[in-house]
């Protein structure tokens, strides 16, 4: 269900967008196309607009921005968006929004075109046959098969560009930001760092975005590195490269040629680079095809009524991308399994088993999956995905108990005896809990000669700091494994190394959330959540999840990825419990 912001957005299209983009946007906005502004009279009309689409020709610097008093939302039909001053739009909280994926396979096979142009001298053939010259002495080209191509960047043209070239029999290594070797080696791809990349490639392609850190990106120390017949195709951004450097490099031989389809300043008329003899070109138009405008139309539209008509992704499980600085876990966290669990992450393409939270205040308390959420804030991750409980009759909070192992029983009973916060007292396993009660005990220990020990918190001395220190020091002294078990006779059968058994008693969820409001933590794995209709095996894509579009955008993917599971029958319920043989 979708409740509109505001009445009748307006929308200005600045510059040529696809038809059915602006049909999406007809539905449920005012939509008026302008093209051929110039920038004082885009800021004379931009005051009437809650959104803007643009694409090559016009351009949203400062000045016009300070006069957007209702825009909302700048939309971009193609990837980059530096033809955008996106830090004025941020201090005013406009959002610019683009399309990287949109135009993937277009530019990819644009990049091909060149690459094949090249070193087939397509453009002078072509020349010399129209002039009425039959040339082809001088016209020996080489081959794609065998040839090592580096790619710069490895996004989603990049990959593109890849799976294109081992089709070619091409040898493909990459340098890109964030290198995931392993990723790459499962497809085929090396990773280089990058001179080397620049040093052992036949071709290199450019593809990174635009941004100021990027300017003059190939500059004249990694075209130094060039073999002198290599190629380099540039399709990401004019201001990657620094065209004066490549102009040396290609007077003094230094490289074999370039293909470029972008410029710094663009119409690019009167460029020397674009009269070289060994360079050919094409006027910015990787992305122009149909189909790629059409992708990136919907897109941007899609993009653009999200902003304006405010939608609700409520999915029937309760999944959400939620910020990870809003979720706060309920109990410590064991550094080991978050550190296993980071190898698993960063070999895996898929995120599973979604964290269970509650709402509390204005943030979530996780109630399990501590582990997740601290394998993702480790790695800087800004968002995770979660099931937020919401109808508390289907979940139970129940209690692990903690088999203790590999230690010797006087071992661990000195241990403890020897905690300055805690009381020992021998028992009786008929009469322990009603002590546990009467005392406010935080738990008892049950040792294999079937010994009953009352664990109480000394007068004065805080609960939890006390279950604390209890914890911390049996499971820093000996192996601890959660169990449902109680019974010392089962759990003697089950654990040959067994020395004894912590039961706990039973937290209640209101106590839990309390504890985490006051900025208290409880042990590591004492409450156990029992959830009807928890999600698993979610399979998200974690490149998605990962990468740093807004949260509206990851819900928004969210909601129709699970739609989508649903409507396909791709979902299966099991009320029984299960064991999960490979956590």
């Amino acid at each position: 269900m979708m409740n509109k912001k505001r009445k009748n957005p307006r929308i200005i299209i600045c510059d040529p967008m696809a038809k059915i983009g602006i049909d999406m946007l007809k539905e449920h906005c005012i939509v008026e196309i302008q093209t051929g502004l110039t920038e004082d009279k885009l800021r004379e009309v931009i005051p009437d607009y809650d959104a803007a689409v643009v694409r090559n020709a016009t351009r949203f610097p400062r000045s016009v921005i300070e006069r957007a008093v209702n825009l909302k939302v700048i939309g971009r039909t193609g990837a980059g968006i530096e033809i955008i001053d996106v830090e004025a739009a941020k201090e005013k909280d406009i959002v610019v929004v683009s399309c990287p994926n949109a135009n993937s396979v277009a530019v990819a096979e644009h990049t091909f075109a060149l690459m094949l142009a090249l070193v087939r001298h397509v453009p002078r053939a072509n020349k010399r046959l129209k002039d009425n010259c039959w040339e082809k002495k001088d016209l020996i080209g080489t081959g794609l098969a065998g040839k090592t191509l580096g790619l710069v960047g490895f996004g989603k043209i990049g990959r593109q560009v890849a799976w294109r070239a081992l089709a070619f029999g091409m040898n493909v290594q990459v340098s890109q930001k964030r290198a995931t070797p392993k990723k790459n080696t499962k497809l085929g791809v090396k990773t280089v760092d990058l001179k080397t990349l620049f040093s052992t490639s036949d071709f290199i392609s450019l593809h990174i975005p635009g941004k100021p850190e990027n300017i003059n990106f190939v500059g004249p120390e990694l075209l130094s590195c060039l073999k002198s017949t290599a190629y380099i195709i540039n399709t990401a951004s004019g201001v990657v490269v620094d065209e004066d450097a490549l102009l040396d490099s290609l007077n003094k031989g230094a490289l074999a040629g370039a293909a470029l389809d972008v410029f710094k300043v663009e119409p690019a008329l009167d460029n020397p680079l674009v009269a070289h003899k060994n360079v050919i070109v094409s006027p910015h138009i990787a992305a122009s095809t149909d189909d790629a405008h059409q992708s990136a139309a919907i897109t941007i539209a899609e993009q653009i009524l999200d902003i304006l008509i405010e939608p609700e992704y409520e999915n029937p499980l309760g999944l959400a991308v939620v910020p990870l600085n809003k979720v706060f876990p309920h109990e410590h966290i064991d550094p080991r399994r978050v550190e296993n669990l980071i190898e698993k992450i960063n070999n895996s393409d898929v995120f599973t088993n979604p964290p269970i939270v509650v709402t509390f205040k204005d943030y979530y308390v996780l109630l399990d999956g501590a582990t997740r959420f601290s394998a993702f804030k480790k790695l800087g991750y800004p968002h995770i995905i979660v099931q937020v409980l919401k109808d508390r009759n289907k979940f139970k909070l129940d209690t692990w108990f903690h088999a203790i192992r590999k230690i010797e029983t006087d071992i661990l009973l000195n241990l403890l005896n020897e905690l300055p916060l805690i009381n020992i007292v021998k028992s009786d396993i008929k009469t322990v809990q009603a002590e546990m009660m009467e005392h406010g005990g935080l738990c008892y220990i049950q040792t294999v000669d079937k010994t009953i020990y009352h664990i109480q918190p000394k007068a004065d001395i805080n609960h939890l700091d006390a279950l604390n220190e209890l914890t911390a020091i049996y499971i820093k002294a000996s192996h601890v494994t959660r169990t449902l078990h109680d019974d010392i006779d089962i759990l003697i059968n089950e654990f040959p190394d067994l020395t004894g058994v912590v039961v706990f008693p039973v937290f209640k969820l209101d106590q839990v959330l309390q504890i985490t409001d006051a900025g208290n933590v409880m042990p590591a794995g004492i409450t156990r959540s029992i959830i009807s209709g928890r999600v698993m095996r979610l399979n998200a894509d974690f490149e998605y999840l990962k990468s740093d579009r807004d949260i509206d955008e990851k819900n928004k993917w969210l909601y129709d990825l699970v739609m989508e599971k649903l409507s396909k029958d791709q979902t299966r319920y099991y009320a029984e419990p299960i064991y999960l043989m490979d956590e």
